[in-house]
């Protein structure tokens, strides 16, 4: 009877690949995966360490979900990636019940760790190594990752942003051997998949060796089958002309760029190291509008960071205005362990004025995205189905190459990893929903 393993998932789209790097290594290794934590032999919680209430939330999953170690002390319970790596010295006096602690650099060794943990050992691996991009290790991939599938192209940054753990927690920028890269995109393909979405902190700065980011798309919008390209996140310094240039040149690269603008204020983005103006935000975001026609750009957004005022903040709501984002992530700041900020500048804006300005940005956003969606009503999209939807089993969930999430009815000609014409019938600020062109 084969071991069982369960693991969560918390964080960015970099946490759900390594996820399912980790899930490939136990289903290679024999174990079957369970969404039953209780039924599970080992139970991994793969974590994210950049916001406060994430670490938390982590926290408090993993005493509860010792009390099914505390039923069967077989079990195997770890703490994996970034908050594992960030938070090291504290799990064992926060959870001391957890048996694994390993960082993101130490996939490889995990089975092996956990054969350790089941004779007894307590183990703790979160050694940073600057050549670590997993080549050779094939992902599992879930019902939908048969659809789309995640490459990290790139792991660590070198940008050091005064708030951000991330170069601490996954250490510096590396890129994976492009033909690495080529052999998991044909992979892909050939277990049906439709879209592959590349992955890095800075994605947009790729390289190993002579290759950059835009030869690396080219290369891959060559490869027979696969229908998108997509990637996320880019750093505004690192996009380069050649960049839009080959998004511009091939149908298969999405028309669709997460752009982190954190703040629209000099002064902020100064203190955050962020290295760019708002100016320079702002030129970018034409550049990419004027060569690629119907682009939806979406962002990050950070209020509160040290120091920020009422004028530094009402330049935020101005950008917002302007720039009309088709979407946005947006974070009250919290102070991190270790970064500059943490080490030099004082968390002096009020918890309870972060969130009155947190609550500004959400409903200026969300009368945004509102507009920008009852302006698709109307229209015909192409769609790639990539799930079932959430919200009934007579639905499918199915995203445009703009990335707008679009619900439409199952049926005979609507399959997962179809790629289908759509009409667009009714729209709220999250979701558009449409009917099938036939």
């Amino acid at each position: 009877m084969s071991l069982l393993a369960y693991v969560e998932t918390y964080g960015c789209q970099m946490n759900v690949a390594d996820t399912e790097i980790v899930l490939g290594l136990l289903l290679g290794a024999g174990y079957e995966r369970t969404h039953d934590p209780a039924a599970a032999d080992v139970i991994l919680i793969n974590t994210c360490a950049v916001r406060e209430k994430a670490v938390e939330r982590v926290w408090g999953r993993a005493s509860t979900l010792a009390t099914y170690k505390a039923k069967r002390p077989k079990v195997v319970l770890g703490i994996t990636g970034c908050m594992a790596e960030h938070l090291r010295g504290q799990v064992r006096a926060r959870a001391p019940f957890v048996d694994l602690v390993v960082g993101p650099d130490g996939y490889r060794r995990l089975l092996a760790h956990i054969e350790e943990a089941r004779a007894g050992a307590k183990i703790d691996d979160t050694t940073l190594d600057p050549h670590e991009t997993y080549q050779g290790l094939d992902p599992a991939r879930d019902a939908s990752g048969t659809v789309v599938g995640h490459i990290a192209v790139q792991r660590g940054c070198d940008r050091f942003c005064a708030f951000c753990v991330v170069p601490y927690t996954r250490g510096r920028e590396r890129g994976t051997d492009p033909d690495e890269v080529l052999r998991q995109a044909r992979a892909l393909v050939a277990a049906g998949g439709k879209e592959v979405r590349l992955l890095g902190q800075t994605v947009t700065s790729y390289r190993n060796g002579n290759v950059g980011f835009a030869a690396l798309l080219r290369e891959l919008a060559g490869i027979d089958g696969l229908a998108r390209i997509r990637f996320m996140s880019p750093y505004p310094l690192g996009f380069s002309e050649d960049v839009i240039a080959a998004m511009a040149a091939s149908a298969k690269i999405c028309k669709h760029v997460h752009l982190p603008l954190q703040s629209a204020s000099d002064t902020v983005l100064a203190r955050m190291r962020r290295g760019y103006s708002f100016a320079q935000y702002r030129e970018l975001v034409g550049a990419l509008r004027a060569a690629l026609p119907g682009v939806a750009i979406t962002t990050d957004v950070l209020v509160g960071f040290c120091g920020e005022s009422e004028q530094e903040f009402a330049e935020i709501l101005r950008a917002l205005q302007e720039l009309r984002f088709d979407n946005a992530f947006t974070f009250a700041y919290s102070e991190r362990p270790d970064t500059l900020a943490a080490r030099t500048m004082a968390d002096d804006v009020p918890a309870d004025v972060k969130q009155r300005r947190l609550a500004q940005v959400i409903d200026l956003q969300r009368q945004i995205t509102g507009e920008i969606h009852a302006a698709q009503v109307g229209r015909c999209e192409r769609v790639l189905l990539e799930a079932p939807s959430r919200r009934s089993p007579d639905e499918l969930l199915g995203r445009t190459d703009t990335f707008r999430s679009v619900i439409v009815p199952a049926g005979a000609s609507a399959a997962l990893g179809a790629l289908v014409d759509v009409r667009i019938e009714r729209a709220n600020p999250a979701t558009l929903f449409g009917s099938l062109i036939t």
